[in-house]
């Protein structure tokens, strides 16, 4: 280890516990909750293992009136609770990290959809995060009730083996609502000015403090400014002065900004905030607290780490999505092996997943995410080969570049080959797009690991700039088994999930209409008045117009879904419209094309036809006449309608499979988007799965995955250790 990273692994007192470096996996949701405690706990531990000195749940409801259902947050509501998250402590202190439970209370930020409960908070108010959810406001027997629910829940989290016990009050829940006049209204000893808005939380933290404070440190989760001026909290006014009244009953300050209906301004997407973003709030709270003080702001670089530590401005790193996309990232800092640390790409959907309703969560780098107890991976260690196959691998994109890895780090020879001449595929392009630059870390891993692989293997070689690659090519190319993984591309006809049909005067071989490949390769000349034709639910549409429009065209956007739909879910969507309007781009939403000409288009309202239904007869519709149709004018048509697998390659072999045998070729296989468009996360998955099932009787289709769940009339699990196994 290079000595200027030693401040990082040096020790720090957090009340009666020893945090052993400074290394802290914040809490962060995965989709495991109480219910899967194999996997929460070898989630949480791979990361003990990877050298992180703390380690927490997500967040943790304390009682069924914060029940978050359809996410999935961990509970700790009765005995059984505390037996399955005593499966994660054990687990992580295995490896002499700290483990941290986040003790949450959402008031009517917690819909209560499973339970049925009524929510309390300060005053009634509606959420303005969730729809139709209020809260009763309380009234002083509730108060009392409702900090009691954090004194049961500490006493269970300490029994369950924890060591860090939180009161959480970031986010806007609970504690910030009560202090933060944005939602509360009170006029008794809990409202109006601050020492009353911040009596609740104080109490609470008295309480909590006296019931297991011996026995583990007190943390607060804190939100120092809520972003919304002096409507909420502001860090140089109440945030300072909180910290300066709570300071003697806590034993660590976690803190950050914004709240839960905008809380990508917190986990902010690399979309719109560089490392570090949090840190001009942070740092004042260094300046009151005489405790340990520690953040978040997607911290990758070590550099940034120590500098943050020695300017003062925290004393812990704290991470989220780091910690996912690199379990061992502090081992690898410490073994000075910088360079094989897989860099958080900040795309947020790990987060996504949660936001959706909880499943499992998955990384975009990091394939092994949320399949540490279901599948039995490690991040860091392969099953060796179990054959001396040799294996070509036609692609090196998300996909192709993940799956030669996987193969390699396992033995096997690999020959990776792209007509390309740079490994990556469709990340070489969406990484030029505005503010999307650190997605192309996902290929820089992949291309260093590579090199050195082929290193360590003289007969694994990688082929970039190579001809396209024919059925004969692949037949006599001498492999033993192929992965095909030649991706996709974007639609030429206009052909979308809206109609399932082209276009009628759709075609990007016209010189006015391009695709994004089209784009990103400047074959064509873009004219002043755009018009982005979508059906994308996720980035592409509203990043091209954001490139366009900075390039000084005028652009419209005509979707016919919801623009960006699944930039909610990774929290980009607020500031992407806010970009967009800046930038004064038309969003002409719920409309799509009947009919494209050379200048102009024909759009109708998908809602247009009538919303009574009867029967017609044969071959007539049973709606009335759309008659909404309009024709808008442009210079340049761009088609962001749909996607369709580059797939002609694979089905050309598959038409010669009785040519396998006579070549000496034992399979051939489809992965990622060539197998169907997805996700780079998915299609990285796939190659990584292919890699580790290489060997199966049918490794096109996956194993099986160890599920966790009640089965009726029989013990749970039955005949399934509960032992966290990795294959390796």
């Amino acid at each position: 280890m290079d000595e200027k990273y030693s401040i990082l692994f040096e020790p720090i007192q957090i009340g009666p516990k020893t945090l052993k470096n400074r290394f802290y996996q914040v809490p962060h949701c995965i989709g495991a909750g109480s219910d899967k405690p194999g996997f929460q706990a070898a989630h949480r531990s791979i990361k003990a293992e990877g050298g992180w000195g703390g380690v927490n749940t997500e967040y943790c409801s304390i009682h069924p009136e914060s029940d978050d259902t359809n996410r999935v947050s961990a509970r700790i509501w009765d005995e059984g609770d505390v037996r399955n998250l005593r499966a994660m402590t054990e687990e992580v202190h295995k490896y002499g990290a700290l483990v941290g439970i986040e003790m949450w209370y959402g008031g009517p930020h917690a819909p209560c959809l499973e339970s049925r409960a009524t929510p309390r908070g300060p005053s009634q108010y509606a959420s303005d995060f969730e729809t139709q959810s209020y809260c009763k406001e309380m009234d002083l027997d509730d108060i009392k009730m409702v900090q009691q629910f954090y004194v049961d829940a500490a006493l269970r989290a300490r029994d369950a083996g924890f060591d860090i016990v939180y009161v959480y009050g970031a986010h806007a829940y609970l504690p910030l609502q009560f202090l933060s006049p944005f939602y509360n209204k009170r006029t008794d000893a809990y409202g109006g000015p601050l020492e009353n808005r911040a009596r609740f939380w104080l109490e609470t933290l008295e309480k909590v403090r006296n019931a297991v404070g011996k026995d583990c440190a007190i943390a607060t989760r804190f939100a120092v400014d809520s972003l919304a001026g002096q409507d909420g909290v502001q860090v140089e006014e109440d945030g300072i002065r909180f910290v300066e009244l709570a300071d003697p009953l806590v034993d660590l300050w976690d803190v950050n900004i914004g709240v839960i209906a905008e809380w990508g301004e917190d986990a902010g997407p690399s979309r719109f905030h560089r490392m570090g973003h949090q840190l001009p709030w942070q740092r004042f709270i260094k300046q009151v607290s005489k405790k340990p003080v520690l953040g978040v702001g997607r911290f990758t670089d070590p550099e940034k780490m120590v500098e943050v530590i020695r300017s003062g401005q925290l004393d812990i790193i704290g991470a989220a999505r780091p910690s996912i996309a690199d379990p061992f990232l502090p081992t690898k800092i410490k073994e000075g092996r910088l360079d094989d640390i897989r860099t958080c790409i900040g795309c947020n959907v790990c987060i996504s997943r949660w936001e959706i309703g909880g499943p499992p969560l998955i990384c975009t780098q990091n394939a092994t995410a949320g399949e540490e107890y279901r599948r039995g991976w490690h991040p860091e260690k392969f099953e060796r080969k179990g054959s001396d196959d040799t294996i070509l691998v036609v692609g090196a994109g998300p996909a192709g570049s993940e799956c030669a890895r996987v193969l390699m780090e396992r033995g096997y020879t690999v020959h990776l080959v792209d007509k390309a001449d740079k490994i990556g595929g469709y990340v070489n392009d969406v990484a030029t797009l505005p503010g999307l630059g650190e997605w192309g870390y996902h290929r820089d891993y992949r291309e260093t690991q590579l090199t050195k692989l082929v290193k360590k293997n003289r007969d694994s070689q990688i082929a970039l700039g190579s001809k396209e690659f024919t059925a004969d090519d692949v037949l006599k190319y001498g492999a033993d088994k192929v992965v095909i993984a030649t991706g996709a591309h974007w639609n030429h006809d206009g052909k979308s999930a809206i109609t399932m049909a082209p276009i009628p005067g759709v075609s990007a071989d016209l010189p006015y209409m391009v695709t994004p490949e089209q784009i990103f390769a400047g074959s064509k000349k873009i004219g002043k008045r755009v018009i982005i034709l979508n059906a994308d639910p996720y980035y592409m549409a509203p990043s091209l117009a954001q490139k366009l429009a900075e390039a000084g065209h005028e652009v419209k956007i005509a979707t016919g879904v919801e623009l960006g739909r699944y930039m909610h879910f990774t929290l980009e969507y607020p500031n992407m419209r806010r970009v967009l309007n800046e930038l004064n781009v038309e969003i002409i939403s719920d409309v799509w094309a009947s009919r494209a000409e050379e200048g102009r288009i024909e759009l109708y309202n998908v809602w247009g036809e009538g919303h009574r239904i009867q029967y017609n007869g044969a071959g007539k519709h049973p709606r009335t006449e759309n008659r909404t149709h309009k024709w808008y004018e442009y210079d340049t048509l761009v088609l962001v309608t749909g996607r369709t697998s580059n797939v002609a390659l694979f089905q050309e072999l598959k038409l010669r499979q009785a040519d396998w045998k006579l070549n000496g070729i034992k399979g051939i296989y489809l992965i990622g988007d060539a197998l169907a468009p997805k996700l780079i996360a998915d299609a990285t998955f796939d190659g990584h799965r292919l890699a580790r099932e290489i060997e199966d009787p049918d490794p096109q289709h996956p194993r099986p995955y160890r599920r966790e769940g009640a089965v009726w009339g029989v013990a749970h699990m039955p005949g399934a250790s509960h032992e966290i196994r990795y294959r390796v």
